[in-house]
């Protein structure tokens, strides 16, 4: 990781909480009925640091795309792959048939990363039915992955014409983005929910 870049630790208590929202509003704590937007508070938070450590490298003159992707599944992978074979030895025993066709499914989703589009696919996020699926929570993981997969090379790309650029062009995406959002949300909830 870059020496330069600093620790903060404020950030990391922001994470505690954006992670704590989401567990307490699945086990059904009604002061966190709104828990789930922990979510994007996570990915808010994650998308700062990410551009941070880019921006910060490109700066200096050492960013390397494999570098970053290389941290990147250092990171993910080994805490990944323990979650799914904990929950394959797991559920193996409790799903019945034709749900652990689903279940396989999800494992090979997120192998790709897009578990966000089978579970999109599948049925809403707050159905009944998700329930029964172990790895449903991975879908923002998907999402993630996704954007490690675009953005660092969308930054790339726009650092050759400065960082002018670089701030108008967010600027744009962040709008684009909003109202492609707020118009979607209305015909296609599923879709908005589970997209990039």
């Amino acid at each position: 990781m870059n020496k330069s870049f600093i620790y903060r630790a404020e950030i990391d208590g922001l994470r505690a909480i954006a992670v704590f929202s989401v567990i307490f509003f699945h086990l059904g704590f009604e002061f966190f009925s709104g828990g789930y937007l922990g979510v994007d508070i996570f990915f808010v938070i994650s998308g700062y640091l990410i551009t941070s450590l880019i921006l910060t490298e490109l700066n200096q003159g050492n960013f390397k795309i494999t570098n970053f992707y290389e941290r990147r599944i250092r990171r993910i992978i080994p805490v990944l792959f323990f979650v799914i074979i904990v929950t394959l030895f797991t559920f193996v025993f409790i799903l019945k048939p034709y749900e652990l066709i689903s279940f396989g499914n999800s494992l090979i989703s997120n192998v790709f990363f897009i578990p966000n589009i089978l579970f999109w696919r599948e049925g809403g996020y707050f159905d009944v039915i998700n329930n029964m699926k172990p790895l449903s929570h991975t879908w923002s993981l998907g999402i993630e992955e996704q954007f490690y997969l675009f953005f660092p090379l969308f930054l790339i790309i726009f650092w050759r014409y400065g960082k002018k650029k670089i701030i108008y062009s967010l600027l744009f995406l962040f709008l684009i983005s909003f109202f492609i959002s707020d118009y979607l949300i209305t015909i296609k909830q599923e879709f908005t929910f589970y997209m990039l």
